[in-house]
C-alpha cells in the first residue's frame, strides 16, 4: 500500500492512498483522516485499508496532483534518528575533529517531530553562515511498540517506510555535541518525500529490515551521490528495539537510519556535504575545498527501486533565507 497526505486546513492534512503508478487517489476518511491516526489505529483498520487499495488496482480513484501533496506525515509525537552507516561515523568524526565512539550499541538521537517539511516545500533557515547540510535517508514509522520489543518481535511493528532529509546545520553541531546534552539549534525539521509505503511495497528492496535501494541525490543539478541503504549496521527492527528498551514507543513515531552511507564512496558518492569535506581532508591532507549551501541552491532526492522505480516519489527543495 501507498500513502500520502493532501495539503489542508488542519496540521495533519487529508490522508489518500495512491495507485502504484502514483496516478490515481481515494482519500480515506473514516475512522481515520490523517497518517498518524492510521498509525494509531493501524490493526484496527487493515483491512480497509487493503480493501481501498483494492479499488486503485482496480482503476478507481481520482487524478493524483502532485503540487497539492505535502509530507506523508506532517508530525507526529516523536522523531528518533539513527546513526546505522558506520561510513558516515567514521567520516564524521574526521570532519568534526572527534575521537571515535567506543560502543557496540546504536547511535540515536531525538530530534524535532512537530513539522516535516513536504517534498517540494521551500526551506527556511536563518544564516548559511550556521554550515547548512542535507543528509539523505530513509526512515520507517511503527504502530504502538511495548517498552522491552525484541529486535525479532519488532520487525512486525514496522508498518511503514519513507524517505528523509535530515536538514543539519553543521557550524553549530560541534558546540551543541560538546556539551553533551545532544541536537537542539543544529537540527531543524527534517524533510519527507512525498510517499509512505508498506514493506511489502519495496519487494526485495526491503531485506533484514533494510531498504536495499540507491538513494540518488543531486545537488543544484549536479549528481552527488547514489549511496545504497543496504550498509546498514543495524537494521530497522534492531533501531527499534533500541529506543524501546527503556521506554514504550507511541504509535507514529518515526524512525531513522541516518545518512546513507557506503565504504567505496568514491564510486557511489555521498548523500551529505559533510562527507564529502571529510574525503577532501583525508585525500589532500587539509582544509576542505567544497562549502556548504547557499540560499538558492536546489536538493533532489530519490530512491530508486531494483527496477528502476521510485517507490518513495522525489525531494525536490529550495533553501531560502527565513524572515526574521
Amino acid at each position: 500500500m501507498i500513502f500520502a497526505t493532501l495539503k489542508a486546513d488542519g496540521p495533519d492534512g487529508q490522508l489518500i492512498a495512491v495507485s502504484k503508478d502514483h496516478k490515481r487517489c481515494l482519500k480515506i476518511e473514516d475512522p481515520v483522516s490523517n497518517l498518524l491516526g492510521a498509525a494509531e489505529n493501524w490493526d484496527r483498520i487493515a483491512e480497509q485499508l487493503l480493501a481501498i487499495s483494492d479499488q486503485l488496482a482496480n482503476g478507481d480513484g481520482s487524478s493524483l496532483d502532485m503540487s497539492k501533496l505535502a509530507s506523508p506525515m506532517p508530525r507526529s509525537w516523536q522523531w528518533l534518528d539513527g546513526s546505522a552507516f558506520s561510513t558516515h561515523g567514521d567520516l564524521m568524526q574526521i570532519a568534526f575533529g572527534l575521537d571515535p565512539i567506543d560502543s557496540d550499541r546504536p547511535l540515536m538521537y531525538q530530534g524535532v517531530s512537530d513539522k516535516f517539511f513536504g517534498p517540494t516545500e521551500d526551506v527556511t533557515l536563518p544564516s548559511t553562515e550556521h554550515g547548512i547540510d542535507f543528509e539523505g535517508e530513509f526512515g520507517v514509522i511503527v504502530d504502538h511498540v511495548p517498552m522491552g520489543t525484541s529486535a525479532e518481535d519488532a520487525m512486525a511493528h514496522i508498518k511503514l517506510i519513507v524517505q528523509i532529509n535530515d536538514w543539519s546545520l553543521r557550524a553549530i553541531a560541534p558546540i551543541e555535541m560538546k556539551t553533551g546534552f545532544g541536537w537542539v539549534q543544529a537540527k531543524p525539521a527534517c524533510s519527507m518525500a512525498p510517499f509512505a509505503v508498506t514493506p511489502d511495497e519495496l519487494g526485495e528492496g526491503w531485506k533484514d529490515g533494510r531498504v536495499c535501494l540507491d538513494l540518488d541525490i543531486d545537488w543544484n543539478g549536479n549528481k552527488f551521490g547514489s549511496a545504497n541503504g543496504a550498509a546498514m549496521d543495524f537494521g530497522f527492527h534492531e533501531l527499534v528495539a533500541h529506543a524501546a528498551l527503556t521506554r514504550d514507543l507511541v504509535a507514529g513515531t518515526i524512525i531513522g537510519s541516518g545518512t546513507v552511507s557506503n565504504p567505496n564512496y568514491a564510486e557511489v558518492g555521498s548523500s551529505c556535504i559533510s562527507e564529502v569535506r571529510a574525503i577532501e581532508m583525508i585525500r589532500d591532507k587539509g582544509a576542505p575545498t567544497t562549502p556548504f549551501m547557499a540560499f538558492g541552491d536546489r536538493i533532489r532526492m530519490e530512491g530508486r527501486g531494483l527496477d528502476g522505480s521510485s517507490p518513495f516519489g522525489v525531494i525536490y527543495q529550495k533553501v531560502v533565507r527565513a524572515s526574521l
